[in-house]
């Protein structure tokens, strides 16, 4: 069964493309990533897709509907997650998912199964005021609200941003056992090694797919050579190595530089002519490419 369809969306503000002509295809029960920068489209896409605006041009189905004639049927079908905390600050967080529970009739009890794994956690807090909780137990209890009503598909926008390593971590194993229930999960984010955890990802830059497959395919399509690349006086030793020739790329990658080059030049070679210009503590060593590697690859294009 497909969950999600789109085909061609578009969507402009004034002369800002957010969206040009995106199309995808996620199935029930797959986790889907769509990676990608602040100001890609993701946002976009998502309050396309949860109903919420009009797109400019092309379809989209949730569940087998359209998201403009069927919007009152799909939205009690979906649960959404948006990036900034949306919840009540002044209530309490059992007051928080009662009141979310109560507008879709039901009751905490009658899906508990489906939060329990999440809501022990909030349940010591429980009498807590949403606004004094911490970003990951924010993340958590916005998780249970879009959860409460046993949506088809879920729809979570950027929803570790901010998050320390930790809750981020935890918040995945949650949606991992999610997906297990069937639920198809749309996540979107900018921290390119999440994209690892999903079935399945979309790459997106300036309103455009650049790729979609799983992440392990679309790090095996790199046709790049590339090299991690570390030393003394690393924003300078950045420049002088997009400088010297058979250097293709060079970017920043946390401590180290990953570097692209043409097959003629050595490793040893590309050390010993950054040692020359008076780089010191110089280290150059091949490596494997990465899912944010194809990413500056593609939109480099």
């Amino acid at each position: 069964m497909t969950a999600v369809t789109a085909n061609g969306l578009e969507k402009a503000y004034g002369q800002v493309q957010a969206l040009a002509g995106v199309s995808l295809d996620v199935p029930a029960g797959e986790l889907f990533g769509i990676i990608g920068p602040d100001g890609a489209g993701k946002t976009t896409l998502f309050r396309i897709l949860t109903t919420l605006i009009l797109a400019d041009k092309g379809t989209a189905e949730v569940v087998g509907l359209d998201v403009v004639n069927d919007y009152k049927e799909i939205r009690k079908k979906v649960g959404y997650m948006p990036g900034r905390f949306s919840l009540y600050q002044d209530l309490t967080m059992e007051e928080n998912l009662s009141f979310f529970a109560t507008l879709f009739n039901t009751t905490i009890e009658q899906n508990y199964d489906l939060v329990k794994d999440i809501y022990v956690q909030l349940e010591p807090f429980k009498n807590r005021r949403a606004g004094d909780l911490s970003g990951g137990m924010k993340q958590k209890l916005a998780l249970c609200c879009a959860l409460i009503h046993k949506p088809e598909v879920l729809f979570l926008d950027e929803p570790t941003t901010g998050v320390d390593p930790v809750s981020r971590k935890e918040f995945w194993e949650m949606l991992g056992r999610l997906k297990v229930q069937g639920i198809a999960i749309l996540v979107s984010t900018p921290y390119m090694d999440e994209a690892s955890l999903c079935d399945r990802i979309s790459l997106i830059n300036d309103g455009k797919f650049l790729m979609t497959d799983s992440p392990q395919k679309i790090i095996d399509s790199y046709p790049e050579t590339i090299w991690a690349v570390s030393g003394d006086k690393m924003p300078r030793l950045l420049t002088a190595l997009r400088k010297i020739p058979g250097v293709k790329t060079a970017f920043a990658f946390g401590d180290v530089h990953h570097v692209t080059v043409d097959k003629g030049l050595t490793t040893g070679e590309l050390k010993q002519t950054l040692e020359k210009d008076g780089y010191t503590n110089v280290e150059v060593k091949e490596i494997k490419p990465g899912i944010e590697d194809v990413y500056m690859l593609l939109a480099g294009k």
